[in-house]
């Protein structure tokens, strides 16, 4: 044991890699605390009245529309798990597939994906007969088939400049579009090594990973960006007429960015201060503020409602067939 000590506090790398999760943590408080300050900075001098008289001008014709796009949306996102059904030709039912998609992907909006994305899957489909690595193959379908989709509408829209952004914001145009046009590129080149890779398996970690076919990859592709444009629409929907909707898109999947790095629930405080900072010198910020407020609470609030409900329900029917023995 001792001469492995020693070599360890001697290895300069593994001296490196000591300060690479505190390094990490770091970025991620530093993120979090601009911002705080940003939002705090913006949303001061808010007028709140306008805010809710914004609020309860929305019609119901326009909520009912709102819970209309919010179901499509997490129709589109659920499918994602039927594509990892097909892709790993496991036996769940697909209604039972269906509802512990919508379960997980409700509890991974509002609480991360830790709870939500990762723990809930391997907890309801194990209870419904699937093995931790068909679960995981499931999930990296799903996952692959969330980013396929974001880096093929944000590679759009920033290598084509859709994004209208503030004056003082075009120094940052060029490095826009170089990251827009990296994206597609990622994008061609999953869908190439689908399609010509003659090494289709992997092991990494004990787990394996296959390629799908193109025509898989493909289906990954237009589902996950469908997703995405559904739920910029419902923010579209929300904010007044005169905005443009690549513009929304875009601003959406950038702030989805700040989340992921802040690692706050629901990007809560995020997706309000990008959503401010780009679109300030458009709309009054009652009104974009109004329209995130409707946005979360169709989008988030409500289908965490069902979601708990539908949990409490899978947990039942997953343990009757644990008794039962079947189905």
């Amino acid at each position: 044991m001792e001469p492995s000590s020693n070599n360890t506090r001697n290895d300069p790398s593994k001296k490196r890699n000591v300060w690479v999760p505190w390094l990490k943590r770091g970025v991620t408080i530093l993120f979090f605390i601009l911002v705080v300050v940003l939002l705090f900075s913006m949303i001061r001098n808010v007028d709140w009245n306008a805010v809710s008289e914004t609020l309860r001008g929305y019609s119901l014709t326009l909520m009912l529309m709102g819970l209309g796009i919010t179901a499509a949306s997490f129709i589109v996102f659920s499918s994602y798990d039927l594509l990892g059904k097909f892709y790993t030709g496991h036996e769940i039912p697909i209604q039972k597939v269906l509802l512990v998609a919508f379960v997980c992907y409700a509890f991974n909006l509002n609480l991360g994906a830790w709870v939500g994305g990762i723990a809930l899957r391997y907890r309801l489909y194990t209870k419904f007969g699937l093995s931790v690595a068909t679960v995981t193959r499931v999930l990296s379908v799903s996952l692959t088939t969330n980013w396929l989709g974001y880096m093929l509408l944000a590679g759009v829209i920033f290598s084509l400049g859709l994004i209208d952004l503030p004056e003082h914001w075009q120094v940052g145009m060029l490095g826009l579009r170089f990251i827009g046009a990296s994206l597609l590129l990622v994008c061609l080149f999953y869908l190439a090594a689908c399609r010509f890779s003659r090494r289709r398996t992997w092991h990494l970690r004990g787990n394996e990973i296959t390629l799908p076919s193109l025509r898989l990859a493909l289906l990954q592709m237009v589902l996950g960006a469908v997703n995405w444009s559904l739920m910029a629409a419902l923010v579209y929907l929300l904010l007044p007429q005169d905005v443009f909707y690549p513009t929304i898109l875009g601003i959406l999947l950038v702030s989805s960015i700040a989340g992921v790095i802040t690692h706050i629930p629901a990007g809560l405080g995020v997706l309000e201060a990008v959503f401010i900072a780009l679109l300030q010198h458009q709309l009054a910020t009652s009104e974009i503020l109004a329209a995130l407020i409707g946005y979360r609470a169709l989008y988030f609030l409500f289908p965490l409602v069902l979601a708990c409900l539908v949990y409490l329900f899978l947990e039942r029917w997953g343990s009757r067939r644990k008794g039962s023995g079947y189905d």
